[in-house]
């Protein structure tokens, strides 16, 4: 996987929202919300597809790019979220992966598709 530049696109993300005013609509209820609603619409890309077709789906030039544009768009929203509530990222997602480690351990969790709850 290619590295980013995370505090660069945060920039542009931060500045395009400035530019425009839209700072004073972007509550975090309101962002969570836009969020879902990208997040949905990158469900509907997949939602007749059949499994195989799903994991398919990139290989097709018209449906990546709809995939790519969804899936920036809830990346760009979880960006400002990020920043209206001045999160460490890096620290919450490590933190969530000791969680998840510790939720699901190997000899328990691999090849098992059941809730932590349930292993």
């Amino acid at each position: 996987m290619k590295t980013i530049d995370l505090p660069k696109i945060q920039q542009i993300v931060k500045q395009f929202a400035e530019e425009r005013d839209w700072d004073k609509f972007h509550s975090v209820k309101n962002l969570s919300m836009a969020l879902t609603v990208e997040s949905s619409e990158l469900m509907e890309i997949f939602q007749w597809l059949t499994e195989e077709e799903s994991n398919r789906a990139h290989l097709d030039p018209k449906l990546k790019t709809k995939i790519e544009d969804e899936v920036a768009d809830v990346f760009i929203y979880l960006l400002r979220i990020v920043g209206k509530t001045d999160m460490d990222l890096e620290k919450a997602v490590l933190n969530k992966m000791q969680k998840n480690i510790e939720k699901y351990p190997v000899d328990k969790a691999r090849g098992n598709s059941k809730k932590y709850t349930d292993l």
